[in-house]
């Protein structure tokens, strides 16, 4: 059984086969893409434990790729590999999500060492969430759409749906407005002094009929931050992507 699925999207023939030759003879099972469309296909409609990017590309660059990948696979590890060592580009990648960036010319087990550290860093994060049900509303992420109690049908807007689908990945802990900042909007938080994500948890309150004073779908958590009301009479239920809800 390999270590891990990796998919190399790399334009140069002879680089996308040594990685891919590497990558096997360490353990890992790789598939490979020419361009940056074949790549966004394959990464959007297959299971891929991580991916191997590049950046300039013909008919969609990397960087594009990694914007687009992540609407969809929020959580999936991404490392750019790129003969561009520029620190604009670098700083670039690692804003739109990139977990690490590799410069070429580099080594085969300098690239399975950056892998596997990945890796390991990404074993605790948050799954992707397609849905939520809870207290009487469910919540679809990918269409961003939520059924209110009523029946009523509510398009919520993108950062106030990816607020609400982080704290859906992360049940039963208080998350705070700096984590939100830095996970949903990619800004650093420090030095800052924004109401941001008060203002988008009230937007979310308001568009789901949730009671800021009984909270059941957001709750404050003084001096924390914001978790999922999970009373236990409404318990909520994330259900990831190839999932069936219960």
């Amino acid at each position: 059984m390999p270590l891990a699925s990796v998919l190399v999207v790399e334009d140069d023939p002879a680089i996308r086969r040594g990685l891919c030759d590497a990558l096997r003879f360490a353990g890992y099972a790789a598939d490979d893409a020419p361009d940056g469309e074949a790549g966004l296909r394959a990464a959007t409609s297959r299971d891929y434990d991580i991916v191997l990017l590049d950046i300039l590309m013909p008919k969609m660059d990397g960087l594009t790729v990694l914007s687009r990948l992540r609407e969809v696979k929020p959580s999936i590890p991404v490392i750019f590999l790129t003969a561009r060592g520029e620190e604009q580009d670098r700083v670039k990648g690692l804003r739109l999500g990139a977990d690490d960036y590799v410069v070429k010319p580099f080594s085969a087990s300098e690239l399975i060492a950056r892998v596997e550290a990945v890796l390991r860093r990404s074993a605790e994060r948050p799954k992707s969430v397609s849905t939520l049900t809870i207290a009487g509303r469910t919540i679809d992420f990918r269409r961003r759409e939520a059924t209110l109690t009523d029946g009523t049908r509510v398009l919520l807007a993108q950062k106030e749906a990816e607020v609400l689908e982080y704290l859906a990945q992360n049940p039963g802990r208080a998350i705070s407005r700096d984590e939100l900042l830095q996970r949903v909007w990619k800004l650093d938080p420090r030095g800052m002094h924004t109401r941001t994500v008060d203002m988008a948890v009230a937007r979310l309150r308001e568009q789901l009929g949730d009671d800021p004073n009984n909270p059941r779908v957001i709750a404050t958590v003084r001096a924390k931050g914001y978790m999922l009301a999970l009373a236990e009479d409404q318990p909520a239920t994330p259900t990831s992507p190839g999932a069936t809800a219960q």
